[in-house]
């Protein structure tokens, strides 16, 4: 072969990370010892299965980036109603400081795409070159290349949703980027065209994803892209399309899925199990309505272990999809989570650069009419400890590997005590999803179906869509009353929530608790923002934030452009084809102060 028609692969496509993905994969080290990167040539590389999995890993490696974590949770949860500027931010960070001020503009530094179209490239590398494997190594089968398009095309398709649920208009390409002659700089595609296509291509390959790891290697079912994975991205890319049949479709495709698998464990046998755990698998039919959560404490009043198994021990039975992250990078190669670390909190250092808002902590605080978690009859709520320290003003939720709750004087005082990770060395999971935000996904669909009956806008609660609605969302929030498990202990009642106006409102509140921090906040309220066609819910929720001046957020937000982000200033000045936000400063030249 003649080598001038050769092409160098590019290192940044092909190299694999540091670490591996997912504990037990193996990594890139062994072919990475073969030639110097600047060498590699593609022809030298793509030829058996093994090369395809190396660059499979480096895809979720990247994606596991602290690049790529950072903005997961600036551009999902910074702006929202949850954040407000936590310990030293200002001197430490200016740049996010200026997010949680809505301070941006187009020089700011969380405005970088890179890593997300590092994945996106990663992605189409493999979805290129994978067939021409598979028409090689007879141990590549056509299974597993079908499974491969899957899992790769899924993957650029969840960084695209990102993308344009952040930006809106993005570039949009399923080529792969392998040639410096290339012509990268696309103008951006409409989001709703984008969203059109990510939901093609899933529709396309769902039925050849892998449907379920050996449980002898459970990181890999939660993760890396399954069946259930891709479900649950056709759920919510359908709710924010306003297809709400099919996201209620693949809604109940998830649920029904966890419910088997749930039956699965139960239909094991009792035998070896302790009392504690066969309470564990009882309460699913007796206290969530049949739906397959992890359960809290089994008795007495001491309430966290739901928590840690989820979000501290990873691939729980809830889990769909996530980020995993390990203490002992050295020895188990996989990363830790920095980004938790510096914008939660950690051991040293319990309040992180980033702190929950005055109206949250207020919240946890009162004894009574709390707003956004329900109290009544004393029935304590769990997440009012689980997500963040009131006392402390910090963030719990992800930087502690475990929380402690004794709620045996609950009517006086309860008592919580945090175990933090140390720094640097947060090994919490990245959940992208988990069961009761697809249930909480399916309630908002329901609630979008609704007719208001009469003139007062009364339902009867009979209604076979409320009751579904109430039944999906009153699940949720029955896990986490601090009450002995078995206890026949509710918080929500039904006669409550009689009107679709009612029940949406139930829905919205039950996800800002369940989900708070894990970077769903502000994609919500963008959500919110597009159905209603107007900004009203986004403002309702940013004039609450203490770093933000009420009435600059409620002129800022009179347009739709400002609930999306600007491109970056660099990015514009090589890709002429893309059009600013003009609700945005370049950052140049021009000073953008907008808050108090």
């Amino acid at each position: 072969m003649n080598t001038k028609n050769k092409k160098t692969y590019k290192a940044g496509l092909l190299c694999c990370g540091v670490a591996a993905a997912v504990a037990g994969l193996s990594s890139c080290a062994d072919f990475l010892e073969i030639k110097p990167q600047s060498e590699i040539i593609l022809e030298d590389f793509w030829n058996e299965k093994a090369d395809v999995d190396n660059v499979v890993m480096g895809c979720y490696s990247a994606l596991q980036s602290d690049a790529v974590r950072k903005r997961m949770i600036v551009w999902g949860e910074v702006r929202s109603d949850n954040i407000m500027s936590g310990q030293n931010l200002n001197s430490s960070d200016v740049d996010l400081y200026n997010v949680v001020r809505e301070n941006i503009n187009a020089m700011n530094s969380y405005t970088v795409w890179d890593g997300f179209y590092d994945v996106i490239n990663r992605c189409n590398t493999v979805l290129k070159y994978a067939p021409g494997v598979a028409a090689e190594d007879p141990g590549y089968t056509q299974g597993d290349l079908n499974a491969t398009i899957a899992e790769m095309t899924a993957l650029r398709d969840l960084c695209y949703f990102y993308l344009i649920r952040t930006f809106r208009n993005v570039p949009y390409s399923t080529v792969a980027f392998t040639d410096d002659d290339q012509k990268m700089d696309l103008p951006a595609t409409p989001f709703y065209d984008v969203l059109d296509s990510l939901i093609t291509d899933l529709e396309r390959v769902k039925n050849d994803a892998v449907v379920r790891y050996p449980e002898t290697k459970p990181r890999y079912q939660t993760g890396r892209i399954t069946r259930d994975a891709i479900y649950a991205m056709l759920c919510e890319m359908y709710l924010w399309k306003k297809d709400y049949d099919n996201c209620i479709r693949y809604a109940e495709l998830v649920i029904n899925s966890k419910k088997d698998m749930y039956e699965e464990e139960r239909a094991k046998g009792n035998s070896g199990r302790t009392t504690a755990s066969l309470s564990a698998l009882n309460v699913v039919d007796n206290r969530f309505n049949g739906y397959p959560l992890v359960a809290d404490a089994t008795s007495g009043n001491f309430f966290g272990d739901a928590y840690q198994e989820i979000f501290s021990q990873g691939a729980s039975r809830e889990t769909i999809f996530e980020l995993n992250y390990d203490e002992s990078p050295e020895s188990s190669g996989m990363p830790s989570s920095s980004a938790i670390s510096s914008f939660y909190g950690h051991s040293n250092a319990n309040k992180g650069l980033l702190a929950p808002t005055s109206v949250i902590i207020d919240d946890v605080s009162a004894t009574s009419g709390r707003t956004i978690f329900e109290d009544k009859n004393k029935k304590l709520d769990a997440r009012l400890y689980l997500n963040l320290d009131a006392e402390g003003g910090s963030i719990t939720k992800l930087a502690t590997r475990s929380v402690n709750i004794d709620a045996s004087n609950a009517a006086n005082n309860v008592t919580t005590s945090y175990s933090y990770y140390t720094q640097n060395n947060n090994s919490s999971q990245w959940i992208i999803y988990r069961l009761p935000d697809i249930m909480l996904m399916e309630a908002e669909a329901i609630c979008q179906q609704m007719q208001e009956g009469s003139e007062q806008s009364v339902i009867d609660f009979n209604a076979p869509k409320l009751e579904k609605c109430f039944r999906l969302v009153n699940a949720i929030n029955k896990r986490s009353i601090c009450k002995a498990i078995l206890a026949d202990a509710d918080t929500l009642k039904p006669t409550d929530y009689t009107t679709k106006a009612l029940m949406e409102e139930l829905v919205q509140r039950e996800r800002q608790r369940e989900l708070m921090f894990e970077g769903k906040r502000w994609f919500d309220l963008v959500r919110y923002s597009l159905r209603a066609g107007n900004t009203e819910p986004v403002i309702a929720a940013v004039v609450k934030r203490d770093d933000v001046n009420a009435t600059f957020a409620q002129n800022f937000f009179k347009k739709m452009d400002a609930i999306f982000w600007p491109y970056n200033n660099d990015e514009m000045k090589v890709n002429k084809n893309l059009v600013p936000n003009p609700v945005y400063g370049t950052g140049e030249s021009t000073s953008y102060e907008k808050t108090k």
